[in-house]
């Protein structure tokens, strides 16, 4: 079985799709044409790349490119310029889960599909009534306003949390929650918590990609990381 991966050609897209491979786990991409990806994979035996936006792809488009897959993972996220913070879509996140958690089960599969959401340590897991001061409440709300990235990743947890739930029989899902993200060179040691042990807003951790990669492909990789994690919201901090 494969692991489909969309975001694949982002920061911690590349990072994850590296891992996957290299743990010999057989990969799907979706890319878009314009995509910038590693002249290596075009060879690799192991992954399928797929030109288009999901975005724009309909259900049974992606029904048939999850059918062979016994994971999904998405990295998608919006560009840090004006056009991907303030133009459309504005729920790429979002739009992107709902189609392809409807396409999951069109396939009737035996066994539940994982899927793994990247998210963001400034959102938070409302299955767990996580405490946030009024201050916090305060900046938060004017993100919501202000910054459509935040909404649209407060939305597509939602929609895993609440839509798909912890007792469906076709999917299961973690949604990752990474703090500051830093670029690093390779894996080091990190620690993994239920909520936030600091302010994403106010008193910010550290979270490496590469460390958030590997992780991810964790959770697809080892069932009984997978068993601890599944229905949860995990925060991933590099370990200072």
């Amino acid at each position: 079985m494969k692991t489909l991966i969309v975001g694949a050609s982002g920061a911690t897209g590349k990072l994850l799709v590296e891992q996957l491979l290299a743990a010999g786990k057989a990969v799907k991409i979706i890319v878009r044409v314009t995509a910038q990806i590693p002249a290596a994979w075009l060879q690799h035996q192991q992954l399928q790349i797929i030109q288009g936006n999901v975005a724009e792809m309909t259900v049974d488009e992606l029904a048939d490119l999850v059918v062979d897959c016994d994971a999904v993972a998405s990295c998608l996220g919006h560009n840090l310029n004006f056009k991907g913070l303030f133009g459309r879509p504005r729920n790429l996140v979002t739009n992107s889960v709902k189609l392809i958690c409807t396409a999951i089960p069109k396939n009737n599969p035996t066994q539940a599909v994982k899927f793994v959401l990247m998210n963001t340590a400034g959102n938070r897991n409302r299955n767990l009534n996580e405490p946030i001061s009024i201050a916090e409440r305060m900046v938060i709300s004017l993100l919501r306003l202000l910054l459509p990235p935040h909404p649209d990743n407060e939305k597509a947890a939602d929609y895993l949390r609440l839509k798909v739930g912890e007792e469906n029989s076709r999917i299961e899902w973690a949604v990752v929650r990474p703090d500051t993200l830093l670029d690093e060179a390779a894996v080091t040691d990190y620690s993994l918590h239920a909520s936030p042990t600091s302010s994403a807003i106010f008193n910010p951790g550290q979270s490496s990609r590469i460390n958030t990669a590997h992780f991810m492909a964790q959770l697809i990789i080892n069932k009984q990381l997978w068993h601890e994690w599944k229905g949860q919201m995990p925060v991933i901090y590099n370990k200072r």
